[in-house]
């Protein structure tokens, strides 16, 4: 298929496992050209690029944007569970564009809220009133963990990035301790993706098998599969011990950054535990914050179940870069 030069834009999303990549018009990826590559498969980002551009008809796009799973910092990347290092000028290179952006793909995130189909948002707590400029803040669960929060500005959505996947654990009683401490035979004392990803839960279920004497293993996926089938206990137990954590680590995020607009859940993890969370404890867990628990009522909380929203976001950013490169905002 051929392109125009200079009509549209190139997004991507770097996970630990694979990257998506497409191209946008406007803030509107379009769907057509989304390709997923494995990670295993290339050396680096400027190869899979390259793939793309030549599976597009060598396509000449006006900007690139990437969202990776990792630090961004003075226009360089280092994935945190990927051996890539990335920076602006590789990406302008590999892309042929003359504007580029790199951002953590939470931030990516967070650009695409308000761009994402209402068949694609499951509300989990009901979002109450609150104002257009009001903050928000989203949480990824997936390979790894992290949040961002999202402010407007007079100059535009602001979305600061961070690290919060690895700040410490929170531990409530002798049980949580316990795990804590079978987890940190590899790593030191736990940090949150340590627990609250996908690898994260293979850990709980492995503690649990433990726990009980009966050890065991099992994958991420199939202990979601089994949850779905109400079969093996013992992943309902491992996803409940998640969703628990995840409803705790939540209300410690919503009481530093406030976001009155809501909180959103994103990534592969967040969207399988999505129908079982209010039965799981999620919500019990975020509100348990002592004198605070009925403040907690004032932060809606809902999942976005698009693959596909960090390339929207990625759209959304550029979008707003090339309108105000343009002096239009």
């Amino acid at each position: 298929m051929a392109h125009a030069a200079n009509t549209l834009t190139l997004v991507g999303d770097i996970g630990g496992t694979n990257t998506r990549i497409a191209l946008a018009r406007g803030t509107a990826v379009l769907p057509e050209t989304v390709r997923r590559y494995a990670n295993a498969d290339f050396p680096g980002l400027e190869t899979v690029l390259r793939r793309f551009i030549a599976d597009q008809g060598d396509v000449d796009p006006a900007a690139a944007c990437i969202a990776v799973a990792g630090p961004v910092r003075d226009g360089r990347a280092a994935l945190t569970n990927l051996d890539w290092t990335i920076d602006e000028a590789t990406l302008a290179r590999a892309a042929r564009a003359e504007t580029v952006a790199i951002l953590n793909d939470l931030q990516a995130q967070g650009h695409a809220l308000g761009h994402i189909a209402a068949d694609r948002i499951r509300a989990i707590v009901p979002a109450p009133p609150a104002p257009d400029d009001a903050s928000q803040l989203v949480i990824g669960v997936g390979t790894g963990f992290n949040a961002a929060p999202v402010f407007e500005t007079p100059g535009g959505r602001f979305v600061p990035p961070s690290e919060s996947g690895h700040v410490n654990l929170p531990v409530r009683d002798a049980a949580d301790m316990r795990l804590c401490n079978w987890v940190s035979t590899a790593h030191g004392f736990p940090a949150v993706e340590d627990v609250l990803s996908g690898r994260g839960l293979e850990r709980i279920y492995a503690w649990l098998s433990h726990e009980e004497g009966e050890p065991g293993e099992a994958r991420a996926a199939d202990i979601m599969a089994e949850v779905a089938r109400g079969g093996d206990s013992r992943a309902r137990r491992a996803a409940a011990v998640m969703a628990r954590f995840l409803g705790t680590v939540a209300g410690n995020l919503a009481l530093i950054q406030l976001p009155f607009g809501g909180i959103w859940l994103v990534g592969g993890v967040a969207r399988a535990l999505a129908p079982y969370l209010v039965e799981f404890g999620f919500v019990n867990a975020f509100r348990d914050k002592g004198r605070f628990s009925g403040f907690m009522a004032n932060f809606g909380i809902s999942v976005i179940e698009d693959d596909f929203a960090a390339l929207t976001g990625s759209a959304a950013y550029l979008d707003a870069m090339l309108r105000r490169n343009r002096g239009l905002i």
